[in-house]
């Protein structure tokens, strides 16, 4: 079993990690159960009042970084006023927007259509997401896990050779995994990995990959990165699931941010805690802004400090940044806290004067003129 052989080799990790590197990716669907838009203003205003002071009053990370928040909202909920509250909070400085996408019968060229006008919608009429390399680029998580039209008889995507399309795109890594205990799930866990789309376009390419290792550069066509999967013994009389997802039903506590660290995704010394939330409805939103959160910040910063690992609060873009970098063989440097406070105050969530960049980039940005600056690289090994 995939998760047996990840615990075996995880008891041999040749030395301590130096530092964890933590994204909160959002499933961010404030339109979810069809609710009218007056509902989902109100659920926006809430995260717009509140999400801002829980990363001001949160411990900052080793480069003086407050937390951040990454907002992967659905191309199939896209209007401009929820898209535009979302935006105001990334011009504060603790979050970010990413591209997320419920579809079913998919057919190739309508798949290409909506991902690149939702793109040039995010870019042009609100200044989110990023240029790379002359073209935009996003993070992604696919609508009901069913990432490469993994589910049984094609359900809830329709289309082969997804990996490919999303390359393409512009698509610098893919968050959709664990989906446990959903049929999607593929069969390579608690690693970030390349995989690359099947040549027949057979669905399910991400079932098997090369793992990314420091220096050991693009091995594929597109980087997974996915969260944590384990059991967690204790709680009751049957183990239960542990995927990483912070939810009304299973808040976060000391515990369970143990065994993050221990499930957590590596390259070299650095891993990689990628959680996840739908924090739109109010079954989560309520929990998560109420204390939820703010416990979440504190106790990762102290299970950090009890294990001498330095902790960097992460968007989706930057722990990927983070993961190139090593992939590239360099070295992800950390800033000082007065740069990362200056560079949060953009129009957008690119992660500008990111300490780990080693080439320049301009930002396109709609209203505002910032300049970002980035590094792209990427990375390896069977699995």
């Amino acid at each position: 079993m995939p998760y047996l052989k990840d615990r075996l080799l995880k008891t041999v990790r040749p030395s301590k990690p130096k530092r964890i590197w933590v994204a909160i990716t959002d499933h961010f669907e404030p339109l979810v159960g069809g609710a009218p838009l007056d509902t989902a203003l109100g659920r926006l205003a809430q995260w717009r009042d509140k999400w801002p002071r829980i990363a001001s009053d949160a411990p900052l990370d080793a480069a003086g970084q407050p937390p951040q928040y990454s907002f992967f909202y659905p191309q199939d909920e896209y209007r401009s006023d929820l898209l535009e509250g979302i935006a105001e909070m990334v011009r504060l400085g603790v979050g970010d927007v990413e591209v997320h996408l419920h579809h079913a019968n998919e057919r190739r060229d309508s798949f290409v259509q909506k991902v690149t006008e939702y793109c040039r919608r995010l870019t042009d009429d609100h200044g989110l997401l990023r240029q790379q390399g002359g073209r935009t680029v996003f993070g992604f998580i696919h609508g009901n896990w069913a990432l490469d039209n993994s589910l049984p008889n094609g359900e809830r995507c329709g289309l082969n050779g997804e990996i490919a399309l999303l390359r393409d795109l512009g698509c610098y890594a893919d968050f959709t995994l664990p989906s446990l205990p959903s049929a999607a799930q593929g069969r390579v866990v608690n690693k970030i990995y390349w995989c690359t789309n099947n040549p027949d376009n057979r669905p399910r390419s991400f079932d098997r990959g090369i793992a990314a290792t420091v220096g050991g550069g693009k091995r594929g066509d597109l980087l997974m990165i996915t969260g944590p999967l384990g059991l967690r013994f204790g709680e009751r009389i049957m183990p239960r699931l542990e995927t990483g997802e912070i939810a009304g039903y299973d808040l976060p506590t000391p515990s369970r941010v143990r065994q993050w660290f221990d499930l957590a995704p590596s390259i070299g010394g650095d891993l990689f805690l990628k959680l996840y939330t739908h924090g739109a409805a109010e079954r989560n939103l309520v929990p998560l802004l109420n204390g939820g959160l703010g416990h979440l910040f504190t106790w990762l910063a102290e299970e950090a400090d009890r294990r001498g690992i330095e902790i960097h609060w992460t968007t989706a873009w930057q722990m990927y940044q983070a993961a190139d970098a090593l992939i590239h063989g360099l070295e992800p440097v950390v800033s000082s806290k007065k740069s990362n406070r200056t560079s949060s105050k953009r129009s957008r969530s690119c992660c500008s004067n990111l300490p780990w960049q080693d080439s320049a980039r301009v930002a396109r940005i709609s209203s505002l003129q910032v300049q970002s600056r980035a590094k792209q690289n990427i990375q390896n090994s069977e699995l």
